[in-house]
C-alpha cells in the first residue's frame, strides 16, 4: 500500500469511525448509571481510550497487517490469547454495528425503527461486498458535517433549555437501562458505557501501512483524534444534563433530537435526525469491515471455517462480509441498542485487554509509550468490563466462551 497518508488524514479517519453511533445513543444508558456524574464518566472512558489507543498504535507498527487484536495477542502471548481477542473483537463488533443500525432506525422512523436497522444493514452489507469504502476525502466531509450537527444541537438545546424539563408522559425508559444512584460504582458503569462511543480510535491503528512515518504519525492522530473526540462528548453530554437533566436522559432513545425539540425550531430536529442517520451509516460500514477482515485473518489461520476466507471477484471476502451482515441483523432483531451498546462494550473491553497485555510483552525499543500506560490500560478495561450492567456481563461471557470453544475445536480438529 502507497504511504500518503499524514497525520491529519489519520486523525480524520479515526474521528469518522468515531462520531458515529455512540455519540447519538449512548448517554441514556450512560445516565442512568452515573446520574449527574456523567461528565466524570466521560473523561473516565477517554483515560481509558487513551491508553488502549497508545497500546494499540506500538502493536500496529510492530505488526503492520491486518487482524488486529488476534495478531497481536497470538505473536505476543499465546495462541488462545489471540483467539480470544478475535472472537471479543467480532462479538463486540458486530453488536455495534446492530446498535448503529438501531440508531439509524430510531432516528430516521422512530415509529418502525426495526425494519429500518435490517433494510440498512443489509444494504450496507452489499456495499462492503461491492467494495465501498470511505476515503480520506469523504472523511472530511462526513466528520465535518457531523461535528457542525452535533455543536448546532448542543447550542441550541442550552440555549432553549427550560422548555424541556419535564419528560412526557410518553416516555419510557428502555427496558435494558436499570437506573443507579450514581456514586462511584455508578460513574465506574457509565464510564464503560460511554467508552462505546470512542471504540472508533482503533481505525487508526490499521492504518500503520498507509501513514507517512508511522511511528510519529500514528502517535501524534491517535492523541488528536481522542481530543477532539472528548472535547465534543463533553460538549454534548453537559448540553444534554442542562436541557434534559439525567432522570429524563435516561428515558430518552434519541436524545439530541428531545434537546432540539424544546427550540420550537422543526429544521434543528431534521438537522439531527440527518446527521445521526448519515454518521450511523458510515460507522456501520466501517465497523462491518473491520468485523470481515477479521474474520478473514482468523479463518486464514484456521481458527474460523476455512470458507470464510473466500476472496470475491471485486476482492473482497463477500463470505466474511455477508456473515457479518447476517449476525448485525440477528443482534438487532433481539437487543434493543441499548443491550446492543452494552454487548459491545463488555467485548471490546475484553478485546483491549488482550491488547495491552500484547504490549506489555513489546521490548523497549519498539514501545514509544511507557510501559505503565498499557498496565492501566489493561486493569481499567478488566474493571470497567466487570461492572457493566449484570445481564450484558452474562450473555458476553457466555457468547464469549461459546464462540472461543467452537474455534479451538476448529483448530484441534
Amino acid at each position: 500500500m502507497q504511504r500518503r497518508l499524514g497525520t491529519a488524514d489519520a486523525a480524520v479517519l479515526g474521528l469518522a469511525a468515531m462520531l458515529g453511533t455512540g455519540v447519538f445513543a449512548v448517554w441514556a444508558p450512560a445516565a442512568a448509571a452515573a446520574g449527574p456524574w456523567l461528565l466524570l464518566s466521560v473523561v473516565l472512558a477517554a483515560a481509558v481510550a487513551a491508553c488502549n489507543a497508545a497500546s494499540s498504535a506500538d502493536l500496529a507498527v510492530a505488526h503492520p497487517e491486518s487482524g488486529g487484536g488476534y495478531v497481536y495477542g497470538t505473536e505476543r502471548i499465546s495462541a488462545g490469547a489471540g483467539r480470544l481477542a478475535g472472537v471479543a473483537f467480532l462479538v463486540g463488533k458486530s453488536a455495534s454495528a446492530a446498535a448503529a443500525a438501531g440508531v439509524f432506525g430510531a432516528y430516521v422512523l422512530p415509529s418502525q425503527p426495526l425494519p429500518v436497522a435490517v433494510l440498512v444493514v443489509a444494504v450496507v452489507t452489499a456495499l462492503n461486498i461491492a467494495g465501498v469504502r470511505w476515503t480520506a476525502t469523504s472523511a472530511y466531509a462526513l466528520v465535518g458535517g457531523t461535528l457542525v450537527v452535533l455543536v448546532v444541537a448542543s447550542l441550541v438545546g442550552v440555549l432553549s433549555a427550560g422548555g424541556a424539563e419535564e419528560a412526557p408522559a410518553a416516555a419510557v425508559a428502555p427496558p435494558e437501562i436499570v437506573a443507579q444512584s450514581g456514586g462511584v460504582l455508578g460513574v465506574l458503569s457509565g464510564a464503560g458505557l460511554v467508552f462505546f462511543a470512542f471504540a472508533g480510535y482503533a481505525r487508526i491503528a490499521t492504518l500503520a501501512g498507509e501513514v507517512r512515518d508511522p511511528g510519529r504519525v500514528l502517535r501524534r492522530a491517535i492523541m488528536l483524534a481522542l481530543g477532539v473526540a472528548l472535547a465534543v462528548y463533553l460538549l454534548v453530554a453537559a448540553a444534554l444534563l442542562v436541557g434534559l437533566g439525567s432522570d429524563r436522559l435516561a428515558m430518552e432513545p434519541s436524545p439530541l433530537v428531545a434537546l432540539v425539540d424544546a427550540s420550537q425550531a422543526p429544521a434543528f430536529g431534521v438537522l439531527v435526525r440527518v446527521g445521526a442517520a448519515v454518521a450511523a451509516g458510515s460507522a456501520l460500514l466501517s465497523v462491518l469491515v473491520g468485523v470481515s477482515r477479521t474474520a478473514l485473518a482468523m479463518a486464514e489461520r484456521g481458527d474460523l471455517p476455512a470458507c470464510l476466507a473466500a476472496i470475491g471477484p471485486r476482492g473482497t471476502p463477500w463470505r466474511a462480509d455477508l456473515a457479518g451482515g447476517v449476525v448485525a441483523i440477528l443482534i438487532s432483531t433481539f437487543a434493543g441498542p441499548a443491550a446492543a451498546i452494552a454487548l459491545s462494550a463488555c467485548s471490546v473491553l475484553v478485546y483491549y485487554a488482550v491488547v495491552n497485555a500484547a504490549a506489555l510483552r513489546l521490548p523497549a525499543e519498539l514501545r514509544r509509550w511507557p510501559a505503565w500506560t498499557a498496565a492501566a490500560g489493561l486493569v481499567l478495561c478488566l474493571g470497567l468490563a466487570l461492572l457493566l450492567p449484570f445481564a450484558q456481563v452474562l450473555v458476553t461471557a457466555a457468547a464469549l466462551l461459546v464462540v472461543w470453544s467452537a474455534c479451538t475445536l476448529l483448530r484441534s480438529g
